[in-house]
C-alpha cells in the first residue's frame, strides 16, 4: 500500500511539475500583454487595436506568417546559446556576439572560396560559422572555468567587442568600395546563397533551426552528457564528489552553444544579406535570451516561442505606419516580457495550488 501511494504521489508530482511551467509562463506573457497595453493607452493608442495590428503582421496571412517564419529561424538557433548552458547553471547572454562572430567567419569562408561548388561553399560557410561562434562562447566557458569570471558579465561585454570588430571590418578591410552609404563587405554570389523552400519565401535556415533544437533536446534528456549536464547544474557539489569533469562540461556546452548561435549568423549572411554590415547586428541575439527564458530551457519549446517572438518582432514596422508608434515599441514590449519573466522565476514551488499535496504512508 505504501509503495502504491508513493507511485500515486509521484505520478501526481510530475503532472503538478508539468502543469506549473505551463501556466506560470503562459500567466506571465498574459500579464506583459496587460502591461504593455497599458503602455499604449498612456500614449494615446487603442490597445485593441494595437494587439489586432500586431496578429494582423504576425500571423494576419501567408505572407505575414513567411515573415514571422523568417525571423523566427535565427531565434531558434541563437536561443541555444543561452538556453544549453542554462541547463549547466550559467547564465549566458552573449548570443548576439557570437552571431556576428559566426555571421563574420561565414562571410569570410564564403568569399575566399567563391569559385567552389556552391555546396562546398554553403558547407565551409557553415563550418565556418559554427566554429567561429563556438569559439566565442567558449572563451567565456574558459573565463569562467579558469580565472573565476561571471558569465554574464564577460559575455555581455563581449556581445560589444564582437559588434566593434564587425564596423571595424566591414568599415576597412573587408569593405566593398560601391557601398557608399552603408559600409559592407563584397557581396556573396547569388549561386552561394542558401536557396528558399520550395514555393515560399521562407530560407532552409528555418529547417536547420527546426533541427538542431531537436538535437538539442535529444543531447540533453536522453543522453548520458545531458545527464552529467542536468545533474551539474541541479548540486554542483554532488557532480563533483560523484567524479563528473565540469570543467569539461563547461567548455563543452559553451562552445556548442555558441555554435548553434554562430549557424544563426551565417544563415543570415547566405540566407537574408547577402553580406556583412551592420544589418548582421539585428538584436537576434538579444531577442533570443527571452525565448530561452519563456521556454523554460526546453529546446522543444523554445521552437514555439521563436514562431511567436518572429511574429513580434515582424510587427513592429506596422505599428509605426498604423498606430504612429515608434519603430522601437516592439522593444518596449519585449523589455516588460523579460521583466515579467524573469519575476515568475521567483515563483516556481512557492504557489500553494502547485505545491505537492503530503500523503499517507
Amino acid at each position: 500500500m505504501a509503495t502504491q501511494n508513493i507511485a500515486k504521489n509521484s505520478l501526481s508530482f510530475n503532472w503538478i511539475f508539468i502543469l506549473e511551467a505551463i501556466v506560470i509562463p503562459i500567466a506571465a506573457l498574459l500579464f506583459s500583454l496587460l502591461l504593455f497595453g497599458l503602455f499604449c493607452a498612456a500614449v494615446g493608442t487603442n490597445p485593441i487595436e494595437v494587439y489586432a495590428s500586431i496578429y494582423k503582421a504576425a500571423f494576419g496571412s501567408w505572407f505575414s506568417f513567411q515573415n514571422s517564419l523568417i525571423r523566427a529561424a535565427p531565434l531558434m538557433l541563437s536561443c541555444l546559446c543561452t538556453l544549453l548552458p542554462a541547463r549547466l547553471g550559467l547564465v549566458i547572454i552573449g548570443n548576439e556576439g557570437a552571431l556576428v562572430m559566426g555571421g563574420l567567419g561565414a562571410i569570410a569562408t564564403g568569399l575566399a572560396s567563391s569559385s567552389a561548388p556552391p555546396l562546398i561553399v554553403q558547407l565551409g560557410m557553415a563550418i565556418a560559422g559554427i566554429i567561429s561562434g563556438g569559439l566565442w562562447i567558449g572563451l567565456v566557458g574558459a573565463l569562467r572555468y579558469y580565472r573565476g569570471v561571471n558569465e554574464t558579465i564577460s559575455s555581455l561585454l563581449l556581445n560589444y567587442i564582437a559588434i566593434a570588430f564587425l564596423n571595424h571590418l566591414v568599415g576597412g578591410p573587408m569593405r566593398d568600395p560601391t557601398s557608399l552609404n552603408k559600409p559592407s563587405s563584397y557581396p556573396l554570389a547569388d549561386i552561394n546563397m542558401l536557396p528558399d523552400l520550395p514555393g515560399t519565401r521562407v530560407h532552409y535556415g528555418l529547417i536547420l533551426g527546426l533541427i538542431m533544437c531537436a538535437i538539442a533536446y535529444f543531447l540533453i534528456q536522453r543522453t548520458t552528457f545531458g545527464f552529467a549536464v542536468r545533474t551539474t547544474g541541479g548540486n554542483i557539489r554532488a557532480a563533483l564528489m560523484g567524479g563528473i569533469p565540469v570543467g569539461k562540461l563547461t567548455l563543452i556546452i559553451c562552445f556548442l552553444g555558441g555554435a548553434c548561435a554562430g549557424l544563426a549568423g551565417m544563415i543570415e549572411i547566405a540566407a537574408v544579406h547577402g553580406r556583412a554590415n551592420e544589418s548582421l547586428n539585428a538584436n537576434y541575439g538579444y531577442s533570443s535570451i527571452l525565448v530561452a527564458f519563456l521556454a523554460r530551457q526546453n529546446p522543444l519549446a523554445a521552437i514555439l516561442v521563436s514562431i511567436l517572438m518572429g511574429g513580434i518582432l515582424a510587427s513592429g514596422g506596422i505599428l509605426q505606419r498604423t498606430h504612429n508608434l515608434p519603430d522601437a515599441t516592439i522593444l518596449v514590449f519585449q523589455g516588460l516580457v523579460f521583466l515579467v519573466i524573469l519575476f515568475s522565476e521567483s515563483l516556481y514551488g512557492k504557489l500553494p495550488f502547485f505545491k505537492q499535496q503530503p500523503y499517507d504512508s
